[in-house]
């Protein structure tokens, strides 16, 4: 008895999941946000147990291509600045001094964009004006550059659905380095990070 009444149950628990109204259903998000974070730590012990650790951070929209094409004028079209993302700006927050793709990037915080291009990419970092969440592709100014960056390409051989960001740090000997990587459909590119 006590079988059939939790069979009966569990039916009648999946067929009120199967049958909810339409505006009760779930719906999959246009994109959300993203954070990809290093915290850099002293390899001495007591040296880091008397520090704070130091962080590197980028948070950044996450668009999905649900069955666009990549390089479209209404997605993200060649040769026009990018905010890299989808809604708010990306931005790059450092507690040390850096050194992205060769250019000397002071601690603080950033804006990064982007110009797609077919014979290759731009990345882009200025500091804030302020107001981050109104900061745009359209208001984007070469001459608040700190640092721009020729961005090394390879192709996926399978698409990658969400934009994705990652800072990987090195697992060899020395002082903190690592690559950035940004991919989106089947576009990978990438620069190298260390610490100066």
């Amino acid at each position: 008895m006590r079988l059939r009444h939790a069979i009966l149950t569990l039916s009648l628990l999946v067929m009120g999941a199967t049958t909810l109204p339409a505006q009760a259903r779930m719906a999959v998000a246009p994109s959300g946000r993203a954070t990809t974070e290093v915290v850099l730590t002293f390899v001495d012990s007591v040296a880091r147990a008397a520090a704070q650790p130091a962080k590197i951070r980028i948070d950044y929209g996450q668009p999905h291509l649900r069955g666009r094409r990549l390089f479209t004028d209404s997605l993200l079209p060649y040769d026009q600045v990018w905010r890299t993302g989808a809604n708010v700006v990306t931005t790059l927050t450092t507690d040390v001094d850096l050194i992205i793709g060769g250019a000397n990037v002071p601690k603080g915080t950033y804006t990064i964009q982007t110009i797609p291009g077919r014979s290759g990419w731009k990345l882009m970092l200025q500091k804030p004006n302020g107001q981050l969440a109104l900061v745009a592709a359209a208001s984007y100014d070469a001459a608040n550059d700190v640092a721009r960056v020729d961005l090394r390409q390879t192709t996926l051989a399978t698409p990658l659905e969400s934009f994705t960001i990652w800072l990987i740090p090195s697992t060899q000997p020395g002082g903190a380095r690592g690559e950035l990587r940004l991919a989106w459909g089947t576009v990978s590119l990438s620069t190298d990070w260390s610490v100066r």
